[in-house]
């Protein structure tokens, strides 16, 4: 199953979701990096739509492992689901960052979902209130929960509210503490929600356009 020709973002409007994305990452990142008292590298090297069955095959063609992941609901002019996935063995690494490493397993594992839920918030909130804040848009996001399956579970989650029909999928690289720690973010929307962020892109791109004209001097 793929995406539709119609459903699918321009060239322009990807960039410009892109940056979007790379900005909201970047600003987690520092918001990462005062949690854990280390420089944080994050990096989005790119942004995909995809239907929800293409989202489940990439995970499965590129994770053989179980994964975990937060999950947060977003509510606004653009509704839907948002994920940070990580590879199950992954998620006790990136809690040995955050956490500074020189904790016994027991209390590594002990901490896992509080590490993993406050790191999963503040990259997705970073994400999504970033695009929300420069489409002049606000969102609604709930707290985070921790979630463990396969990718199919992570992506056939029961309404309410209604599971997307498109995903946005990212995949995303950390550096924290000489560790690299790959990752995804995945933010699952229906289509009048992807009909919304058309719209808002729309506009911001026409907004960006305006602000890089030079206006002349008067003669």
């Amino acid at each position: 199953m793929t995406l539709d020709e119609t459903t699918t973002l321009s060239e322009l409007e990807l960039d410009a979701l892109t940056e979007l994305v790379n900005i909201g990452v970047s600003r987690a990142a520092t918001s990462l990096r005062e949690l854990v008292g280390e420089q944080v590298l994050l990096s989005v090297p790119n942004v995909r739509l995809v239907s929800r069955a293409d989202a489940v095959a990439i995970l499965g063609e590129r994770e053989a492992s179980r994964l975990v992941a937060v999950h947060q609901v977003f509510e606004g002019d653009i509704t839907g689901r948002a994920l940070l996935i990580f590879p199950e063995k992954n998620s006790l690494e990136l809690v040995r960052a955050v956490t500074g490493g020189d904790l016994p397993l027991d209390d590594i594992i002990e901490l896992e979902q509080e590490a993993l839920a406050e790191t999963g918030n503040i990259i997705l909130n970073g994400c999504l209130a970033t695009i929300a804040n420069m489409l002049r848009r606000s969102l609604k996001i709930s707290l985070p929960e921790i979630l463990r399956g396969e990718g199919a579970d992570l992506f056939e989650l029961q309404p309410p509210p209604t599971a997307g029909d498109v995903v946005m999928f990212l995949y995303i690289n950390f550096a924290v503490r000489e560790r690299d720690i790959r990752g995804y973010i995945a933010m699952l929307m229906d289509m009048p929600s992807l009909a919304a962020l058309q719209v808002l892109l729309a506009e911001f791109i026409e907004r960006a356009a305006g602000d890089m004209a030079v206006p002349h001097a008067p003669g």
